[in-house]
């Protein structure tokens, strides 16, 4: 990576789920569907502009469970790629293993999309630096964040976007 260079990372929470005993398995609710692709929408504009999508140029990863790889296929569908599993970002999953990937990572800008509360505590740690930092995360909420190297308390907080907070105009 060159000196200096910024890396973009995106932090999602899944949209909406519905209700259900098995917590893998619970599938995004009408609601959730309807933010995702209300946030999809918004992401498209704000990421590429009006230059056409660079397929491979955004790396978008999603936890295992079943509602977060329905909020990354369709974000995924909205840029035009496909989405990685990455099993380490559940929401029982500790924080400091998915901070030592990123680090792993090669310089390319990153959508990762998971749950409550590992979402909330890696924004928290990735930006203050301290443990016990958070971020609330409403559903399908994005929070954009971007650093030279992705590590506890390098991370800038850029922006941070819920379904409700965007214009309503936006949609798929």
């Amino acid at each position: 990576m060159a000196e200096g260079k910024r890396r973009r990372l995106w932090i999602m929470r899944h949209g909406e789920a519905e209700q259900g005993a098995v917590d893998a398995r619970r599938r995004l609710s009408d609601r959730g569907q309807q933010e995702v692709a209300h946030m999809a929408a918004w992401f498209v504009e704000t990421y590429f502009g009006q230059e056409a999508p660079d397929q491979g140029h955004l790396r978008i990863l999603a936890s295992p469970y079943h509602r977060a790889r329905q909020t990354a296929e369709r974000m995924a569908a909205a840029l035009d790629t496909q989405p990685e599993i990455l099993d380490t970002i559940t929401p029982e999953d500790a924080v400091e293993p998915v901070i030592d990937w990123l680090l792993a990572q090669p310089a390319q800008d990153m959508l990762l999309v998971s749950h409550m509360p590992l979402v909330g505590e890696l924004a928290g740690r990735l930006v203050e630096g301290d443990r016990r930092a958070r971020i609330g995360f409403p559903t399908a909420a994005i929070a954009a964040l971007d650093a030279e190297v992705w590590a506890a308390g390098c991370g800038d907080l850029r922006g941070f976007y819920t379904p409700d907070t965007l214009p309503q105009g936006v949609a798929l």
